[in-house]
């Protein structure tokens, strides 16, 4: 019976170490992206065989991750099935990519079916296309950064974790805005980036804000996820100001991800405004993601 405990931030070194001997693109293989979302997900883990296992509890399922790590892989999902035959349940992998259905194929011939979300797919850029917004499709982007320079009256600097209270009212500025269209999604995304403030030194997360005159416009929040991808897990502005969601996107990944060949900026959760928003910076490629399900 493999045990599991709810996430800590003393956990965060190992599981880092167990994520980065995998290297995966993919968004959900960050300790803090785990962490921000454990009290809704109710997010627990287990080391298991040198392998690092995620669980999590959604309204209608439980589902875990593939063993990641560079330990007894095998053994580890091979443990987890045995685990779940004794309960009587369904065993459910869940975030799987192209190269572990690869893996899946091999081990497992036949014994389970996999199924993929278009919304769940995270949209990588390129670095270099995201800092400098070059090229004619990019062009609209650029128009809306020149007006938020209009004036010269701004200014980008880095978060630090005293800068959270600044950055909370911002959030509350958002919701008000958003007011008449709030819902539980909404409130979900509100408690996640409120405990990114709260843990930003905990979770090693780098931060960045940026400022129209003396006013807190936007904030981002990121890290690196793996030696060349870098991902972004917040960003936020004030829609009324003009330019301001475009300007805190370039100015972030100017300062926080040159030295990444590519930025993560995660998912749009099947929401039409979002995607059409990811879609028009062009992205370089989409990590499509996978649901597993075993035969049991």
């Amino acid at each position: 019976m493999i045990g599991f405990h709810s996430l800590s931030l003393g956990d965060r070194e190992w599981v880092t170490h167990r994520m980065l001997e995998d290297g995966r693109q993919a968004c959900e293989y960050s300790f803090a992206n785990n962490f921000l979302w454990s009290d809704i997900y109710g997010v627990e883990m287990a080391k298991e065989q040198g392998c690092l296992i995620f669980r999590f509890q959604n309204k209608k399922m439980r589902y875990y991750t593939i063993p990641i790590g560079a330990g007894n892989r095998k053994g580890a999902l091979d443990a987890l099935l045995e685990t779940e035959r004794e309960k009587g349940g369904q065993l459910v992998l869940g975030t799987l990519v192209k190269s572990d259905l690869e893996w899946m194929a091999c081990h497992y011939p036949g014994q389970y079916s996999a199924e993929s979300n278009r919304d769940d797919y995270d949209y990588v850029y390129l670095t270099q296309k995201l800092s400098t917004l070059a090229g004619r499709k990019l062009h609209g982007k650029r128009n809306h950064i020149a007006r938020f320079k209009d004036g010269g009256n701004w200014r980008y600097r880095d978060m630090m974790p005293e800068d959270a209270g600044e950055c909370m009212r911002l959030l509350d500025e958002w919701k008000a805005a958003e007011s008449e269209n709030w819902n539980e999604e909404m409130e979900n995304e509100l408690h996640i980036n409120r405990k990114a403030l709260r843990n930003l030194a905990d979770l090693v997360l780098d931060g960045g804000m940026l400022y129209k005159g003396q006013r807190l416009v936007a904030f981002s929040i990121g890290e690196p996820l793996n030696t060349d991808t870098y991902v972004v897990h917040i960003e936020k502005a004030l829609a009324s100001v003009q330019g301001a969601y475009p300007m805190i996107n370039q100015q972030f990944v100017l300062h926080n991800c040159q030295d990444y060949t590519y930025v993560n900026r995660e998912e749009d959760t099947g929401d039409e405004g979002l995607r059409k928003a990811k879609l028009s910076y062009h992205p370089e490629l989409l990590v499509e993601k996978y649901q597993v399900r075993f035969h049991i």
